[in-house]
């Protein structure tokens, strides 16, 4: 089977061209072929060449060339959703768009999350956006025929990079024993999904016709809370987590130039719990196998081999002092005197 995955070097899309590679598929991986360090393609993959929002360049490269399954990691918005239905009618027996959970109805009304939950996320416009180039996929799909299959990745992380607000710089602070910033109390309930796993899923579904026109998401079973998260990171750093509960709201105001404050707000500061009923249904390999504590021990060995991949970012170490230390000022300026 002749695969073309448009990105191919990320968290996901790296792991998804391995596990293609592993089944012996026929794996293309199109690029502009910036951005292989951190997770270099294997030797039997087939590069391509070429910048996805130059439609010039996209079609010169692909002239001639038709796949049994195109999977799309770098389609983010309405107008990128148009322009793949107009490049891949014809050069594709199977479209995968991969979209995002973060789409799905907040906040939650009930757990476990399946794919006919309600779509609307008015906090995060990354999901707004999905949502948008899923609704144009449908549309062609059911005016055009066009072969799309819908997938949905929640939180997703591998060896070379945590799964946490702040990445590796969150780890930093929890390994050197200084306070991290937690969003909330937090209790709410989430689902961290390694890379390899979500690649069984995702796989399975290449060239999958029974697949066109659905939709999956694609996750761990596991949950756990962002605490026991966090106290898991403490314990695979050998330094117990020490963490200060901020209400999730009040990022965005005092820490609007911080990524990740839309983010804790439009995502995780709700609870994501996923019913996977559906991808097992679909691709019976899928298992997921690498839980939390294990996918810890793989980070801080990671950490340990590696110390120039993974230093933390002084300008994110900047931002979360600078809440701590204001949320000290203000415990003490609302402090009783000492009698």
């Amino acid at each position: 089977m002749k695969v073309l995955y448009i990105g191919g070097t990320g968290t996901i899309s790296s792991a998804c061209v391995a596990e293609s590679v592993r089944q012996g598929h026929d794996v293309h991986v199109l690029n502009r072929g910036r951005t292989a360090g951190l997770r270099p393609l294997p030797a039997d993959v087939t590069t391509i060449t070429a910048d996805v929002r130059d439609a010039g360049s996209l079609r010169g490269a692909l002239a001639g060339a038709t796949f049994d399954c195109v999977v799309d990691f770098l389609s983010f918005g309405a107008g990128d959703a148009a322009a793949a239905v107009d490049l891949f009618q014809d050069r594709a027996g199977q479209y995968i768009h991969i979209s995002s959970a973060s789409i799905y109805h907040k906040p939650v009304r009930r757990v476990p999350i399946v794919e006919s939950t309600a779509l609307r996320n008015p906090y995060l416009a990354y999901a707004r956006d999905k949502i948008a180039a899923e609704d144009v996929l449908r549309r062609a799909y059911d005016e055009r025929d066009f072969p799309v299959t819908i997938v949905r990745p929640s939180h997703t992380y591998d060896d070379a990079q945590p799964p946490l607000p702040g990445g590796w710089t969150a780890w930093d602070r929890i390994a050197r024993g200084d306070e991290l910033v937690v969003p909330g109390d937090g209790t709410s309930l989430w689902t961290l999904t390694h890379a390899r796993d979500f690649a069984v899923g995702l796989a399975g579904l290449t060239g999958d016709w029974q697949a066109v026109g659905e939709d999956f998401h694609i996750t761990s079973d596991e949950v756990l809370t962002w605490n026991e998260i966090y106290d898991i990171v403490g314990r695979a750093s050998g330094s117990p987590a020490r963490l200060l509960h901020l209400p999730s709201e009040f990022l965005p105001i005092v820490a609007p130039d911080w990524f990740w404050s839309e983010l804790i707000v439009g995502d995780i500061s709700h609870s994501a719990v996923f019913d996977n009923t559906k991808i097992k249904r679909f691709v019976p390999a899928f298992r997921p196998t690498v839980t939390w504590s294990e996918g810890a021990r793989r980070l801080a060995a990671r950490r340990a081999g590696h110390p120039g991949d993974t230093r933390p970012d002084p300008a994110t170490d900047a931002t979360l002092t600078r809440l701590v230390e204001a949320h000290r000022r203000a415990v003490a300026a609302v402090a009783p005197p000492a009698p």
